[in-house]
């Protein structure tokens, strides 16, 4: 396959621009990146609306934004073979398909479960944008840039989230719900037709096989973690079908056989697991992980506590969490740029302490707060995570050596979504056992829900402590990882050798 000679990596001064055609890939890539990611929380504060028009309770409608991260666990694994195998412009143009058609489903769904199934595939096409976007980044821009174009990213990975909550209380203010979707599909139509026209192949793909065994094990994994993690709700209210602790089972059982697979392909793996042999990068990951579980615990629990405790309209809603999110953006490119300066550490130190005073700060929120000071609070924490997810993002993939880029990016995202669907299951979980507490206790309706988003609150706080104290351990990984990085080159090249020697 012939790559792009303008966009590959220059050695070159922090100072010098990209190439134009760099730029013009890595805007196109960000902006279908920005609609894909949007939509996974785009629903969230419709869930009292969709609960009432489909009869559905509160754990069972959360599955709206679980069977959303439960699919990209599943599909990501995949993506690090895909982004080896096929064309960088094949593999956007199967990812933007599968999404706009899961957009179209959903907006046409007569009823819940194929409500449901539309966001599955949704989640497809969005499962393979983030590690294309991620793994384009790390070939063709040059380290030394590397900060400033994941603060960027970073605006996509935390703010679209973030962003989703207003756009959809913007929409149920004035519209039925399905326009949440239909506004979207033209996007995503428009977005598929420029990057068919306009991107250029810049990565070099060879031929190596799949192993479907590794696949099936991924598949039955991470949804069973991620399924049983999310029954977990359903199964404090009464409603789920089945043992959480059975998929959960399953699942752990299924990914240490995945692990062991993968270990015994090394440069053949579905999904390369060495790359946890790098100590930046599991370290900064671990940390993001946890962060991504306060964000979108957050961003489940504050619609509801809103609309349910404090009456306010979706609209309103969907306000209160704007400020956080576009602030969260605006900072992504300051962030990146310090880093390309200072490194992770400065960063995500006072990040960790913010994000932590603003959980902690959401504790305190009770029945009679007003909106302005779930606002603040809201601010805080989204200033944390701002300094947070970037650093912590480059510093992972950035430890990587080149061979390892597309499976840390794709380790990276199937991890997020299981960090995402366990703080969505967590604070869920916690709010469903404080309502039934309270209802058994005879408190008021409004008193027991109060209860249970308090109790989840604060059992989010106590976990932001672990991202605290981790960030002190946070090193440079220029500084840290090169001879482990670099040994992990030399194993891959000397494999590449044997294999072209036995050929």
């Amino acid at each position: 396959m012939t790559s792009d000679a303008s966009a590959t990596p220059q050695s070159s001064p922090a100072s010098a621009a990209l190439p134009a055609a760099t730029v013009r890939l890595i805007s196109l890539l960000v902006a279908a990146a920005f609609v894909v990611i949007l939509n996974e929380t785009i629903m969230s504060v419709a869930l009292p609306e969709l609960m009432a028009e489909f009869s559905v309770t509160a754990a069972t409608a959360q599955w709206l934004t679980t069977a959303f991260m439960l699919t990209m666990a599943v599909v990501i694994p995949l993506t690090g073979w895909m982004l080896v195998r096929m064309p960088l412009r094949v593999v956007f143009i199967i990812a933007m398909t599968t999404f706009a058609s899961g957009t179209l489903l959903a907006s046409l769904a007569p009823v819940f479960p194929v409500l449901v199934g539309g966001r599955v595939v949704q989640a497809v096409g969005t499962a393979i944008m983030i590690p294309l976007l991620m793994t384009t980044v790390l070939n063709v821009v040059p380290a030394d840039r590397r900060g400033r174009t994941m603060g960027v990213i970073s605006i996509v990975i935390a703010m679209a989230p973030a962003m989703g909550p207003f756009v959809g209380g913007v929409v149920l203010d004035i519209l039925h719900w399905r326009w949440m979707f239909w506004f979207v599909l033209p996007i995503a139509l428009l977005a598929l037709i420029a990057g068919a026209v306009l991107i250029r192949n810049v990565t070099e793909s060879r031929p190596i096989p799949l192993d479907v065994f590794s696949a099936v094990l991924s598949a039955i994994g991470f949804a069973g973690l991620i399924f049983g993690l999310s029954s977990v709700g359903e199964a404090a209210s009464g409603n789920a079908l089945i043992t959480p602790w059975i998929p959960i089972g399953v699942g752990v059982a299924a990914l240490a056989l995945f692990v062991w697979r993968q270990l015994s392909l090394k440069d053949l793996a579905l999904l390369d697991v060495r790359a946890f042999a790098v100590p930046a990068f599991t370290g900064a990951l671990s940390l993001m992980l946890i962060s991504m579980m306060a964000l979108f615990g957050t961003l489940i629990l504050l619609p509801i506590y809103m609309q349910e405790v404090l009456d306010a309209s979706t609209l309103d809603s969907g306000l209160v969490l704007l400020p956080g999110g576009l602030l969260m953006g605006v900072l992504g490119w300051f962030v990146g740029r310090l880093f390309d300066r200072v490194g992770p550490r400065p960063l995500v130190i006072p990040g960790s302490i913010l994000a932590s005073a603003g959980l902690w700060g959401m504790a305190t929120l009770g029945s009679d707060s007003s909106l302005g000071v779930v606002v603040a609070f809201h601010i805080v924490l989204s200033i944390g995570l701002a300094l947070l997810f970037s650093p912590l993002m480059t510093a992972a993939l950035g430890s990587l050596p080149p061979h390892l880029y597309s499976h840390g990016s794709a380790l990276l995202n199937t991890l997020q979504q299981v960090a995402a669907a366990a703080g969505t299951a967590l604070f869920i979980t916690v709010m469903t056992l404080g309502i039934i507490g309270g209802a058994e206790s005879g408190a008021e309706e409004s008193v027991a829900q109060m209860t249970g988003v308090h109790n989840a609150l604060v059992v989010g706080a106590v976990i932001s402590l672990i991202t605290v104290i981790g960030a002190f351990f946070v090193r440079n990984t220029a500084q840290t990882e090169a001879p482990v990085a670099q040994a992990l080159a030399d194993e891959a090249e000397s494999a590449e050798q044997g294999e072209a020697a036995a050929g």
